[in-house]
C-alpha cells in the first residue's frame, strides 16, 4: 500500500515558513518543527541534574538519554549500545579517527574518496600523517557523477585499515553502492567509516544492512537539533580505547562521549525521530513507522526533484552537475554568463533560499572544475512542495534572462 503524505499539515508544523520562504537549503541543515523545540524547552524546564537513579532530575536526564539512544536505534537500524552522541559530526570523526590511529602502523593504508565531504575526509588524512600511514584517493566520474565499486577496490590492498566513504554527496546527491563496498572493504579486514549525514534526511537506513562499522549522521539534517551521532557496531567500539578523563567510565558507547551530554538536544533529537516517524498514518512499532514515513517522504521529494529538473531543461545556460543513477533530491547548478553565488543573492531577495558555494565538499568541487566557488545548491526538504518549486523556477527564469 502507498502511503499518504500530507505536506500541507506538515508544513503547519515548522513556524520558520510562516514568513512565506521557500527553503531548498536542507543538505545544510532542516527547519525545526514545533514538536522538536517543545521537546527542548520541556526538558530543560523539567528538574534535571547529571544521569542517575536517586533523584528525579538524575532519573529524567538518564530516560533522556537512553531515549535518545533508543529512537537513534530506530531510525538508524542500528544497536542503541553503540550510538555515540556529540557535538558534531565533524567533531565525532576527528575523535574516531585519532583513536582509530593509535592501533596504524607506518606503511599502513586509509583510502579516502574525492566525492566526500571533508569531514569524512581531512580527519582521515591528518590521523594518516601523524600515524605514518599512506592515503590512496578514490576519485569519481565527473560526466557521470559516479563513484563505482571497482573505484574502491581499486584502491584496496592488504594493508588497507580503513575506508572512509559517504552514502550520499552533499554536494551532487550521488549514492554509491554502500553494501557492496562494505563487502569489498571486508574482504581484505579493512573497517568502513561511513558519512550517511545527506543520506539519513532523505532514506531508509540500515546500518547492518549497508555494511558499515561506523555510521555517522547529524540530526539537524533531519529537523533535529545541531549535534553529531555515530552509530557503531559495539564490538569494533569495545576493542578502542579512546583518550578520556580517568575518572570517566569504561562503558561502551559512554566512554566516546566526552564530559555531560547535551540532554536538551538529545531530548529534541528524539522527537525529530518521532515527527519522522509519524508522517504517515501507519501504526505499530516506530522502526516501521520509521520506514512507511520515510519512503513516503522518497516518493514525494522525487516528484519534486523531477520537477525542478523538468523546469531547469526549459531555462538557457543551466549546467546541472548532478547526474548519477541513485541520488538524492540535491542538484548542483552552474549558469553560463552568471555567478552561482549572485543567482543565489537574488533568488533570497525573492524569498527562495537555496545557497551557492561548495558546501565543504572541497575535492568534489574540484574534480568538477568548480574549484572553491562550487555551484548554486537546490536541496530538498519534507516541508518543501510544489508552489515553492514553481517559485524557485520563476525566479530562476527571471534571473536568467527568461520569464515564464
Amino acid at each position: 500500500m502507498t502511503e499518504p503524505f500530507d505536506v500541507v499539515n506538515i508544513r503547519r508544523c515548522f513556524p520558520a515558513l510562516d514568513d512565506g520562504t521557500a527553503f531548498f537549503d536542507g543538505p545544510g541543515g532542516s527547519q525545526t518543527p514545533t514538536a522538536v523545540a517543545d521537546a527542548i524547552r520541556d526538558t530543560l524546564l523539567r528538574p534535571l541534574s547529571n544521569r542517575g537513579t536517586v533523584t528525579a532530575a538524575a532519573r529524567h536526564a538518564e530516560a533522556v538519554v537512553e531515549g535518545c539512544r533508543r529512537a537513534l536505534g530506530d531510525i538508524l537500524g542500528a544497536d542503541p549500545a553503540g550510538v555515540i552522541f556529540g557535538r558534531s559530526m565533524t567533531a565525532l570523526t576527528f575523535d574516531l579517527s585519532r583513536t582509530l590511529a593509535a592501533q596504524w602502523d607506518p606503511g599502513d593504508e586509509v583510502v579516502v574518496t574525492r566525492l566526500d565531504h571533508d569531514a569524512n575526509v581531512r580527519p582521515w588524512v591528518l590521523a594518516a600523517e601523524a600515524a605514518g600511514a599512506v592515503v590512496r584517493w578514490v576519485d569519481f566520474d565527473p560526466a557521470t557523477s559516479e563513484l563505482t565499486v571497482d573505484d574502491v577496490a581499486a584502491q584496496l590492498g592488504p594493508r588497507t585499515r580503513l575506508v572512509a566513504v559517504t552514502a550520499a554527496s552533499n554536494l551532487i546527491g550521488t549514492m554509491p553502492d554502500v553494501r557492496a563496498i562494505a563487502d569489498r572493504v571486508h574482504a581484505v579486514g579493512a573497517l568502513l567509516y561511513v558519512d550517511g549525514v545527506h543520506y539519513t534526511a532523505h532514506a531508509v537506513v540500515d546500518v547492518a544492512d549497508l555494511g558499515a562499522d561506523f555510521f555517522a549522521c547529524s540530526p539537524y539534517k533531519f529537523l533535529g537539533p545541531h549535534c553529531g551521532v555515530v552509530a557503531a557496531r559495539p564490538d569494533v567500539l569495545a576493542d578502542l580505547r579512546p583518550a578520556k578523563l580517568l575518572p570517566a567510565t569504561d562503558d561502551v558507547p559512554e566512554r566516546f562521549e566526552l564530559g555531560t551530554l547535551p540532554y536538551e538536544l538529545m531530548a529534541g533529537t528524539t522527537a525529530a525521530v518521532d515527527f519522522l516517524a509519524g508522517l504517515t498514518g501507519r501504526t505499530g512499532n516506530r522502526r516501521d513507522r520509521l520506514v512507511a514515513g520515510l519512503h513516503a517522504l522518497e516518493r514525494h521529494e522525487d516528484a519534486l526533484r523531477q520537477r525542478i529538473e523538468a523546469g531547469l531543461t526549459e531555462l538557457p545556460g543551466v549546467t546541472v552537475h548532478s547526474k548519477a543513477r541513485r541520488r538524492t533530491p540535491t542538484l548542483l547548478l552552474t549558469f553560463a554568463g552568471h555567478d552561482a553565488a549572485t543567482v543565489s543573492a537574488a533568488l533570497a531577495e525573492r524569498g527562495v533560499n537555496a545557497p551557492a558555494g561548495s558546501f565543504y565538499a572541497y575535492e568534489a568541487s574540484r574534480v568538477l572544475g568548480l574549484g572553491s566557488a562550487g555551484g548554486l545548491r537546490i536541496g530538498l526538504a519534507p516541508y518543501d512542495d510544489a508552489d515553492d518549486v514553481d517559485r524557485l523556477l520563476e525566479a530562476l527564469a527571471d534571473q536568467l534572462g527568461r520569464t515564464t
